[in-house]
């Protein structure tokens, strides 16, 4: 074999060069539409993407002619609109393009009419009372903002068609709907507070980056687990002696089954066009993360959800059940979502980029100080889009952030803002007073601040780090509430602005304007550890909500206040918002009432059963010693009975406890499910390993 001949051949085999090929290769994307419509329609169709423009009519069916050759020739039988109802999860409802003809032919039909509308039932979703039960007509929408693509099983292939999902009165019963409205609005204002910069006729567009945590447990102790089967998380158990304590699984080496799996989920969602860059162990035992490269926003909440899918999916390939639960075990870290979010404009890159001249600082002093603005004024209703019984298990504990709604800025920006408020002093960190739109403040490299774990929403460099979201939530509904705060808070200092633009007072105008926001909403600002018992007063002093729970937080959404907020800038009116509170409630309901019944049928069905075993076991033991006439060991014997058979009688009234609780509200269920966990993991220690009826923590984490 010649030189030649054997470099040729090793490019040919490159794993490297079959990426190239594989990556997007299930995604109907403009590559591929230039290869499948005529240039007319393939320009027309851009518009669309590009200029936000309406849909041309007389181009649906070409594309869906397009679209459907293209699906059939890699191998695509049925397609379905895939879409985001109010359970929180995506939906499908899977169609033949196969149509028989009056010979007994088969024809592959697919028009325009079926791309750009389909009808699922409206009334077996969640609506929140949008949808009375015998109103079952609904509408999914294309969204050809985001691309459509095929999703594989080993024998099948079906074209996703991503839709937004309303009701036959136009009410918005899906994630996606207000997420694109929210989209529009921060867009437009964020605009218009360009234009007051000179900045004329630039599009913005909001960006997400979406940080996935997750857990990891072998299939056949999952099997044995009905509390994670039914609620996600176990309802018993204790911490075992090593778990992350040591700190040696956080970015440790990776297990070779581990990666495996890691390696199939990449290449799965590398096929669907999903820019998985990062994958690690996470710092508890079993918890791992993988995260992609920034993408639009919209495109970025699909790709989360088809990553959550494929985990799960390819989890059970490897013989692994992926847990996406936020606190899937007690006293170890729980998993957030960790949505990293900026607005971006052309020629600018994020506005949250210092940038290198005045004229480009005071542009990013402006964002910063909406953001800040933003936030102070609605962290209540910011703390509501994260609201769900897992994330209450987790917000406040082992590294997540607590429930109060904070942001941190780090030292050299927060001294920034100080220097605005006190109207331009001098800083030890600058070379200069700051007034805005002349001095330059002092570069801040993307990396300028320490990484803040304890802060919900923290400033990391030219982006907001939103940490507080939950590992199984979707992105949509904490997206859409930050994106319609934001552009409330651009709108407000668009409307300052405009009658002075490109007039000599716009600088002074600027200046006390971001000088009074900032006296005003600085409160919202802290730098320091959010776990310190001593946040939570400070936090109070403050003024700052302490929304604690999911049921305290739900209460902001259908305030006057919030109801106006969504209905001004058309994200959701009273009625959607109302109805997103009732479904968010009955959710949290529903998953407390699994835990209660959960626990009940595990106490009855395995925990007692053992522990009659121990105390017949250990009674039979005492028997033993008594009869043998020595007494060495007899005590302890003794002892270790009546400690388990002290636990043992607990457990009726332990079940009483919670069969009541039932009836008596959510309150008196979680009072219940933490005596019984107590009683039961007490018993757990006291109890020979063998008579255990499921896997511990020690398997569960290690194994």
């Amino acid at each position: 074999m010649t030189a030649k001949e054997s470099t040729t051949s090793r490019t040919e085999t490159s794993p490297c060069l079959q990426l190239q090929d594989q990556y997007a290769c299930d995604v109907f994307n403009i590559k591929t539409m230039r290869t499948y419509l005529s240039k007319g329609v393939f320009n027309k169709l851009m518009s669309t993407l590009k200029l936000g423009r309406k849909l041309d009519p007389s181009i649906a069916n070409e594309v869906a002619q397009a679209m459907k050759q293209w699906a059939v020739d890699n191998g695509a039988t049925h397609y379905t609109h895939w879409f985001q109802p109010l359970t929180g999860s995506t939906a499908e409802k899977h169609d033949a393009f196969l149509e028989p003809d009056k010979e007994g032919n088969l024809l592959l039909e697919f028009t325009g009419k079926s791309l750009v509308q389909g009808e699922p039932d409206a009334s077996s979703f969640p609506s929140g009372g949008l949808r009375a039960t015998f109103e079952a007509r609904g509408y999914t929408a294309w969204d050809p903002t985001s691309p459509a693509f095929i999703k594989r099983t080993p024998h099948s292939a079906t074209l996703c068609i991503p839709t937004a999902f309303c009701s036959y009165n136009g009410e918005a019963l899906d994630k996606k709907t207000p997420l694109l409205r929210s989209m529009n609005v921060v867009s437009k204002h964020a605009a218009r507070v360009l234009a007051c910069f000179g900045r004329l006729g630039v599009d913005v567009v909001s960006n997400l980056g979406a940080e996935q945590e997750y857990f990891l447990v072998d299939r056949e102790l999952y099997k044995k687990r009905p509390d994670l089967i039914m609620c996600g998380r176990t309802l018993f158990g204790n911490v075992p002696p090593k778990h992350q304590q040591m700190e040696d699984h956080y970015f440790g080496c990776i297990k070779d089954r581990i990666l495996e799996y890691m390696t199939a989920v990449d290449h799965d969602l590398w096929r669907l066009g999903i820019p998985a860059k990062t994958r690690h162990n996470e710092v508890a035992p079993g918890q791992f993360e993988i995260a992609p490269t920034f993408e639009e926003l919209n495109l970025a909440v699909d790709h989360n959800m088809l990553i959550m899918e494929v985990l799960r999916k390819e989890a059970a390939k490897h013989g692994l059940v992926c847990l996406l639960h936020e606190k899937p075990f007690a006293g170890i870290n729980g998993s957030g979502k960790h949505n990293n979010w900026s607005l971006s404009a052309d020629g600018l890159g994020s506005l949250f980029s210092p940038g290198a001249t005045p004229h480009e600082n005071a542009l990013f002093l402006t964002f910063i100080a909406a953001v800040i603005k933003a936030i102070d004024t609605h962290a209540d209703v910011l703390r509501a889009s994260i609201s769900k019984l897992g994330n209450d298990h987790r917000l406040g504990a082992n590294e997540a952030p607590p429930a109060i709604i904070s942001i941190f800025l780090g030292d050299q920006l927060e001294e920034i803002v100080q220097q605005i408020k006190h109207g331009g002093a001098r800083s030890s960190r600058s070379m200069g007073t700051m007034n805005v739109g002349v001095d330059t403040i002092p570069d801040l490299p993307k990396d300028t601040t320490d990484r803040n774990r304890t802060s919900p929403f923290a400033f990391t460099g030219n982006k907001f780090e939103f940490r507080a979201v939950g590992s199984s939530q979707t992105c949509a509904w904490p997206m859409t509430v930050l994106n319609t705060i934001v552009a409330e808070a651009l709108d407000e200092i668009a409307g300052a602005l405009e009658p002075v633009a490109g007039k000599p007072e716009f600088r002074q105008t600027l200046q006390n304007l971001l000088q009074d926001i900032i006296v005003k909403h600085e409160r919202v600002i802290f730098n320091g550890d959010g776990y310190n018992d001593a946040w939570v007063q400070e936090a109070e002093r403050r003024g700052l909500p302490h929304l604690r729970t999911t049921l305290e937080a739900l209460e902001v959404l259908d305030r006057p206040g919030t109801l106006a907020l969504f209905a001004k800038y058309g994200v959701m009116s009273e009625a959607e918002l109302k109805a997103r509170k009732e479904v968010q409630y009955e959710i949290y309901v529903k998953e407390l009432a699994i835990e209660a019944k959960t626990a009940i049928d595990m106490i009855e069905t395995q925990y007692m059963p053992a522990a009659a075993r121990q105390v017949k076991e250990l009674a039979q033991t005492v028997a033993a010693i008594r009869a043998s006439g020595v007494g060495a060991g007899l005590s302890a014997a003794v002892a270790t009975l009546e400690k388990v058979g002290g636990l043992y009688e607990q457990l009726p009234g332990i079940l009483d406890t919670l069969r009541k609780s039932r009836t008596q509200g959510c309150g008196e269920i979680k009072k219940a499910l933490a005596e019984a966990r107590r009683v039961v993991d007490l018993l757990e220690k006291a109890t020979d390993d063998a008579l255990w009826p499921v896997p511990n923590y020690d398997q569960l984490l290690f194994v």
